[in-house]
């Protein structure tokens, strides 16, 4: 193309006096981005003034590719990341000839012309003729009776799509005679067929039978696939099974107006089985065909010359170079990327490096992070999450890039209250990988609308906000909106937002009052349980202590005791034997006991006070603890010499034998038990 679309756009609105970026792209989109053509459907022919003595104006005029069936040529467009370029030669402006064979609107007489098209429906061409007094919807509503397909759903390609047209005559329209067409289905704001929901889900769950033929080995493939496969992985098997790499593949048997993302189910082919052709595309190099298909020719306004000029005038590119570019547009993320983060750093470098740095900054890091960053914080601290998504083929992206995102505006509300990130789907390695993301993040509804999303509706900003404890796709701003549709989508987001942060901001700080109650009740009850447990353990180390002291005396009794039995064992063992009741010389002595019991023995009379307190250490009453008392006279035995005898003592009878003393009593001494 001899002038990018940047340039196009320019004049185009220059010519027209269209402000409005979005409706000027859909003008040139109905023609193929000629501009005299865009410009004659928006500027009648009988108004515009054109110099007849000038030879050098230049127009448009496609270059049509010969002798290529029209499924053919369809079939071999490459889908996904590619937009198809016009192909366009550049010629001398002469009034001779007849542009685009265009008819006059003026008619010789009064009867009606016969207009003939030819549309094509997947592998169906329609004939319809209809008089130039019809209307577009007398041609949907001839396509309605024929295809069973309600004209609401009906798109019409090539053809004027603004509601306007809808009625108008094909007379006014200025078309020619003979003309072909192409039907798609109108698909729904999601980007799912409009077909009937039942239909849908039912293909959507169901296997479909592809009969694939290689044309190449006329070998025939029966795979079966899911309805929610896509088109890609059918081409990548196909590519296992005969070799024959995807970009090489020339198919016949698909649908129009579909791309490698489209899912069975979505592409319109037969269910449960349709058939398809394969075979190895002939064309080996595709930079060199580009360059002879982007061959620029330049002609006199001689008619005969210019019949010629395909003959006789071929140049390369090479003799034009400096003026189509003068460097290499880098993309904003190279193509087979294996580091997300790496990419995100690469999409905010290049874009700078390319539209300069009035622009928001772009979060560097991964999808993932990007969410965390801006949802799962507190509601007092949560941002909105704004995914840019860029694609090199669109034509609306230099646009978007430099005129709304370089809004000063636009700037400051996305910096202020959203955090932006951005990713490049210009390759379609990278859209996959972009896909799994979000799949991942967000949930598979969210990456089937992301793989939906159109081409020619990119740029897009895709607002993610987290609303109670749910992370969703709350609206998707295309690239073909202005500045004032942009903000108003941002700041309707934000509304949104802000309603439901204030709502749940009240929520967390009555959360936060409530959880401080408890936390405070707890730290009592904590405190309490904690000298709860002190006095318990106070009380069983005191009680420790007393049985640790009960033991101890215990023990001291017991080893008392010990020794006192040992002691008495000792005194018993020395202790001399009673004597016989004979002889003068014994003393009877009866002992009456603490307990109020009676003991009686007898002694020698020449025997010393220590034998009857031995007998009284051996009977359990020891001289330290006890008193041994003489009733009459009262004397306290244990008080005197031990060593003096009974008999010194008067404690036997002087002059009969029978005769006794009697000690009255036996008292413990103060202090023994």
């Amino acid at each position: 193309m001899s002038q990018n679309r940047e340039e196009i756009l320019a004049d185009f609105q220059a010519c027209t006096g269209i402000d409005d970026v979005a409706e000027a792209i859909y003008y040139l989109d109905e023609t193929d981005w000629d501009l005299l053509r865009a410009v004659n459907r928006v500027v009648p022919a009988d108004s515009q003034a054109f110099n007849s003595s000038s030879s050098q104006d230049v127009i448009m005029i496609e270059d049509v590719v010969p002798d290529i069936p029209i499924e053919v040529a369809t079939d071999m467009a490459s889908v996904g990341n590619n937009v198809p370029q016009p192909k366009c030669f550049v010629v001398p402006l002469d009034n001779n000839v007849d542009r685009h064979s265009q008819p006059s609107t003026s008619s010789k007489n009064n009867s009606p012309e016969m207009l003939h098209f030819n549309v094509q429906y997947c592998e169906r061409t329609i004939p319809i003729d209809i008089p130039d007094t019809g209307t577009v919807a007398d041609i949907k509503l001839k396509l309605s009776k024929e295809l069973k397909i309600a004209p609401c759903r009906q798109l019409l390609s090539n053809w004027a799509r603004l509601p306007q047209y809808e009625n108008t005559p094909l007379s006014k329209l200025k078309i020619p005679k003979e003309n072909t067409l192409q039907l798609h289905i109108k698909p729904s704001d999601s980007g799912f067929v409009a077909d009937d929901e039942s239909i849908v889900t039912e293909r959507l769950t169901g296997t479909y039978i592809l009969k694939v033929t290689d044309e190449n080995t006329n070998k025939l493939y029966n795979l079966k696939y899911s309805g929610t496969k896509p088109i890609l992985e059918v081409k990548t098997d196909v590519y296992t099974l005969t070799d024959i790499h995807v970009r090489n593949q020339t198919w016949r048997g698909w649908p129009p107006n579909i791309d490698d993302k489209t899912m069975l189910a979505l592409s319109g082919i037969n269910y449960p089985e349709h058939e398809l052709s394969v075979r190895r595309c002939m064309i080996p190099n595709h930079t060199h065909d580009k360059k002879q298909n982007n061959t620029v020719e330049i002609h006199d306004s001689d008619d005969d010359e210019f019949e010629d000029a395909t003959e006789t005038f071929t140049v390369d590119d090479e003799m034009f170079i400096d003026n189509v570019t003068s460097r290499r547009i880098e993309p904003l993320i190279p193509e087979h990327i294996e580091d997300e983060i790496v990419g995100s750093i690469s999409f905010s470098e290049q874009f700078t490096a390319r539209y300069g740095d009035n622009h928001p900054i772009f979060y560097q890091g991964t999808l993932e992070d990007a969410l965390k960053e801006a949802c799962p914080k507190s509601a007092k601290d949560r941002k909105i999450l704004a995914v840019y998504l860029h694609h090199d083929a669109s034509v609306l992206a230099n646009v978007f890039c430099t005129q709304l995102l370089g809004f000063e505006s636009v700037i400051q509300t996305l910096e202020a209250n959203f955090i932006l990130w951005g990713w490049d789907l210009t390759f379609e390695c990278n859209r996959t990988r972009l896909q799994n993301s979000v799949n991942q993040c967000l949930g598979s509804t969210a990456a089937v609308s992301l793989r939906n999303i159109p081409v020619d509706r990119l740029p897009a900003i895709i607002i993610i906000m987290r609303i109670r404890s749910s992370t969703d796709v709350f609206s998707v701003v295309h690239g073909n909106v202005g500045v004032s549709e942009l903000l108003s989508s941002l700041m309707e987001a934000m509304e949104v937002f802000t309603e439901h942060q204030r709502v749940e901001i009240k929520e967390e700080d009555e959360r936060t009052a409530r959880e401080l109650v408890k936390w405070e009740q707890d730290q009592a009850y904590r405190e309490s349980l904690e000298a709860d447990r002190a006095k318990e353990e106070a009380k069983r180390h005191q009680e420790r202590v007393l049985h640790e002291e009960r033991r101890r005396v215990e023990s001291e009794k017991e080893e008392e005791a010990a020794r006192k039995e040992a002691y008495r064992k000792q005194v018993e063992a020395s202790l001399p034997p009673e004597p016989l009741d004979q002889g003068d010389n014994i003393a009877k002595i009866r002992f009456r006991l603490p307990k109020g019991e009676n003991l009686e023995r007898r002694f020698k009379a020449n025997s010393p006070l220590k034998v009857l307190l031995d007998y009284l250490i051996v009977k359990g009453y020891p001289s330290e603890e006890y008193k041994v008392i003489s009733s009459w006279p009262r004397r306290d035995l244990t008080a005197l010499d031990s060593n003096k005898t009974l008999q010194e003592l008067k404690l036997c009878p002087q002059e009969t034998a029978s005769s006794q003393s009697d000690i009255s009593k036996l008292r413990s001494k103060p202090g023994v038990t």
